[in-house]
């Protein structure tokens, strides 16, 4: 790697990826990959804070990487691998663990979300692995990471670690900070049955979200079904701030057609809901469904997908274990 900026992402492997994962991480990735030394890793550590079924671990990896790849990102430009085969982020977590700080811990807003209720049981995994986060993007010495407006703490959290590591021992500039990357384009798409939640797989209704597998039928079923206003559209962005789930459908249509919100609010002024939906259709279908169709070839094949991680690692290994030998030096570990 040169001294160029280095970007660092990761996505769990949750399985079957969807519209807001593709609108707001992975068309984002490609871009990335373009000017930019980048890693991409399915982070499947950071999904068993969670108890996960191994065989549905298991392939949620392997589905992940097949829509990393569908959707445009090309393992010659960019690192593709799996998290747990690089022991290094879980050797450099645990260094951080002794970094961190238990205050710091207790003001991660995720994991009150994430917990629930009851957050007596909850994984320590889960209360700790803003730590393992930082890892993933210090273990390269990651300049740059693509974030959106609800990981901007994990970052910040980041930085604080890399700036007390490079304190604690002694070594300025050892760890570089982490800057975000936030593209004012990228929208934030929501679910479809409330325009105040994210777009999101744990939602219960399937009828909340576009999958990247779903076929031409089930885009324009979901579409049809979901949420909008009983008003016509309004002429302006200042009359729909609360009407979510209608702005939402237009957000959604103004990053597919690559056209300014304010225009196409201009455009649909005064028509009906349901011709928005079908456009809206037709645009969603015209992108998502060839990206699905390259996933279930992809998955035909998992030997082919197994190999471009087990390349990813390498690569990703020879970096990490570098950098780790430094580490473990500042450290005094021997």
């Amino acid at each position: 790697m040169s001294d160029k900026k280095l970007v660092f992402s990761g996505v769990q492997p949750t399985g079957n990826l969807h519209l807001g994962n593709y609108l707001g991480a992975l068309k984002n990735f490609v871009a990335l990959q373009k000017d930019m030394e980048c890693i991409y890793c399915v982070v499947d550590l950071h999904a068993i804070t969670v108890f996960q079924k191994p065989q549905s671990l298991h392939d949620n990896v392997l589905e992940t990487t097949a829509s990393f790849l569908a959707s445009g990102l090309n393992p010659n430009k960019s690192i593709i691998f799996n998290q747990s085969s690089v022991s290094g982020h879980a050797e450099l977590a645990w260094i951080l663990n002794c970094v961190s700080r238990i205050g710091w811990m207790n003001r991660m807003t995720q994991f009150k979300d994430k917990a629930g209720s009851d957050k007596e049981k909850a994984s320590v995994g889960l209360y700790i692995y803003p730590n393992l986060m930082a890892a993933d993007i210090l273990l390269y010495k990651a300049t740059h990471v693509p974030v959106g407006a609800d990981q901007k703490q994990h970052l910040e959290l980041s930085r604080d670690i890399a700036q007390k590591f490079n304190n604690d021992y002694n070594c300025k500039n050892f760890f570089p900070l982490p800057e975000p990357l936030i593209s004012k384009n990228i929208p934030r798409v929501m679910s479809l049955r409330d325009g105040t939640k994210k777009m999101s797989k744990s939602e219960e209704s399937d009828y909340s979200r576009i999958n990247l597998t779903d076929s031409a039928d089930e885009i324009s079923k979901k579409i049809k079904k979901a949420k909008s206003d009983s008003e016509a559209i309004p002429s302006n962005k200042k009359l729909l701030e609360n009407k979510p789930e209608a702005l939402n459908l237009l957000s959604i249509y103004s990053e597919l057609t690559k056209k300014s919100l304010d225009k196409i609010i201009s455009e649909m002024a005064g028509k009906e809901y349901s011709i928005l939906k079908k456009n809206l259709a037709e645009a969603l279908i015209n992108e998502i469904t060839p990206v699905g169709k390259e996933i279930q070839k992809l998955l035909q094949d998992k030997s082919h997908l197994k190999k471009i991680l087990k390349k990813g690692t390498e690569k990703a290994n020879i970096i990490a274990e570098e950098n780790l030998k430094n580490i473990r030096e500042k450290v005094g570990l021997i």
